[in-house]
């Protein structure tokens, strides 16, 4: 039996290559990337967790909510306050600009999950995707002791921990042209996104 696990919304970016605009809210198909990540996430986790420091954007979803602990901005930082909130031993990860998240890359990385196993994390011939990962509640010191020394790489405490990577052969298996890793982080992103959506690479529901 698979450990329980919680989901984590990362929503904590000032959006400053987006011109402040929130990146969850961007439409991708008519659609809010927000609202594609929450309904893939409600079919997978009884408990979801956002983090944000402007919750009063996020009052109309049903999810729990929580701000980062460390004052200092980075995804580290996120990671940590996502995970310090969750109940269950594990948290699965996810950065709030990703329009293309599948619901079969997610279950692949849950499936993975063990009780000890600290980091799941998909690898790629680009890297590791560490905003696309579940993570054990062991990792919060070795990341607290990260922050307070004000080291913000997220890979730097893995040496700590216990890390299992899935390999690019597998994630394909899940996602053949693994755009579950595609983020938008500008506005040439959202551009290249909506190309993506329009040869079906990364297509995704539309509201009705």
């Amino acid at each position: 039996m698979k450990p329980p696990c919680t989901g984590v919304i990362l929503a904590g970016g000032l959006n400053t290559r987006f011109s402040g605009q929130n990146k969850a809210f961007v439409r991708v198909g008519g659609r809010r990337i927000f609202d594609h990540i929450h309904d893939l996430f409600k079919d997978l986790f009884e408990e979801i967790i956002l983090v944000t420091n402007d919750p009063l954007q996020y009052l109309e979803w049903d999810l729990s909510m929580t701000t980062d602990i460390f004052s200092i901005r980075s995804s580290l930082t996120g990671i940590h306050a996502g995970l310090f909130c969750a109940t269950h031993p594990h948290a699965f990860l996810i950065a709030c600009d990703t329009p293309f998240l599948k619901k079969e890359m997610v279950e692949l990385i849950l499936d993975r999950i063990e009780p000890n196993t600290d980091v799941i994390i998909p690898e790629t011939s680009a890297g590791l995707e560490p905003l696309c990962a579940a993570y054990s509640k062991r990792c919060l010191k070795p990341m607290e002791q990260q922050l307070v020394e004000e080291k913000l790489k997220i890979q730097g405490f893995f040496e700590k921990v216990r890390v299992k990577k899935i390999p690019e052969d597998r994630l394909r298996k899940a996602d053949p042209d693994l755009t579950s890793f595609f983020n938008i982080n500008t506005p040439d992103d959202l551009a290249r996104c909506q190309l993506l959506r329009t040869t079906g690479n990364g297509q995704q529901p539309t509201d009705h």
